[in-house]
This record gives structure tokens, C-alpha cells and sequence, in this order.
């Protein structure tokens, strides 16, 4: 069998704020989305590159703790179950 899950990422930004949507798309993916953000302080070169990576860093960080958590649910509910429910 083969998957594949997707990452996608999109950002807005007004030059101060960087905001990152992080989605995981794909047929079988679990559909789930996480946000960051970064700000740039006033102290900053104005490198929109580095506002993104550091907003995209918290987005998948986000998303990477939402995909363990549904993991550990759904392996408590299997848990749960009675044997002969088991497949």
C-alpha cells in the first residue's frame, strides 16, 4: 500500500507580522492545520525569509503535537475496544 500526506504551508505577512498556516493534505491525510507566527523586531534587517521560517517552525510544531495527540487518542480507543472488535 502506499500514502502520501502532504505539507502545505502558506503565509501572510504585513512587514512586521509573519503569520504560517500549516495543513496536511493528501486522500487519507487526517486533515488537520496548525498556525504560527513570528515577529520582527524593530532591531531587525527586513529579511522576510527568517519571519517565515521562524513562523513555518511553530506551525509544524503545532501540527506535529496535534498528529501525536489524535495518534495517542485513536491508540486508546483501540485499547479500549473489546477483542472480538478488534480487526
Amino acid at each position: 500500500m502506499h500514502n502520501q500526506w502532504d505539507v502545505e504551508l502558506s503565509f501572510e505577512e504585513d512587514g512586521v507580522n509573519t503569520a504560517c498556516e500549516a495543513r496536511l493534505t493528501g486522500a487519507r491525510a487526517p486533515g488537520l492545520s496548525a498556525h504560527g507566527e513570528s515577529v520582527k523586531s524593530a532591531d531587525d534587517r527586513p529579511l522576510a525569509r527568517i519571519g517565515e521560517e521562524m513562523a513555518a517552525s511553530r506551525a509544524l510544531e503545532e501540527l506535529s503535537r496535534k498528529l501525536a495527540a489524535q495518534a495517542t487518542g485513536e491508540i486508546d480507543d483501540e485499547g479500549r475496544r473489546p477483542n472480538y472488535l478488534i480487526y
